[in-house]
């Protein structure tokens, strides 16, 4: 409701390299084509700039899970843990985020935190982030 700007993210309003950082918070899993909007945020990017792109992610999983025949949220809730996203990440989100030219650092941000601070502020220890440079 209190937005500024309201925008498909893979046909972003703006000129190419305009911002310094990007975030984008558990975005593109709700996204059919992914990599069109990875690119679009690779575009509207500076020259070295930074985004984090965080999805929700099974790090158990080599390959991304991903079915476009799966469309009824029933269904989609059941492989995709909720009825609105159309896949579950693996570990190849990493070199899917490189592949559109992002140089990528997989940032562990709870590696040197006490279980006491980690639970203070509600982080997902394990969680990686990635940190994506232009």
């Amino acid at each position: 409701p209190h937005v500024d700007i309201k925008a498909d993210i893979c046909n972003l309003p703006f000129a190419d390299a305009v911002f310094d950082v990007v975030f984008c918070n558990h975005v593109l899993e709700h996204i059919t084509d992914d990599t069109k909007a990875m690119q679009e945020l690779y575009r509207v990017l500076k020259p070295g700039g930074f985004g984090i792109f965080q999805i929700p992610q099974d790090l158990s999983k080599e390959k991304t899970y991903e079915d476009f025949s799966i469309t009824s949220p029933t269904e989609r809730t059941k492989h995709f843990g909720q009825y609105d996203h159309v896949r579950i990440y693996g570990r190849d989100y990493f070199n899917r985020l490189r592949a559109v030219g992002f140089k990528v650092q997989e940032l562990n941000y709870c590696q040197n935190l006490s279980a006491e601070t980690i639970e203070q502020y509600r982080l997902m220890s394990g969680e990686i982030l990635p940190v994506c440079f232009k």
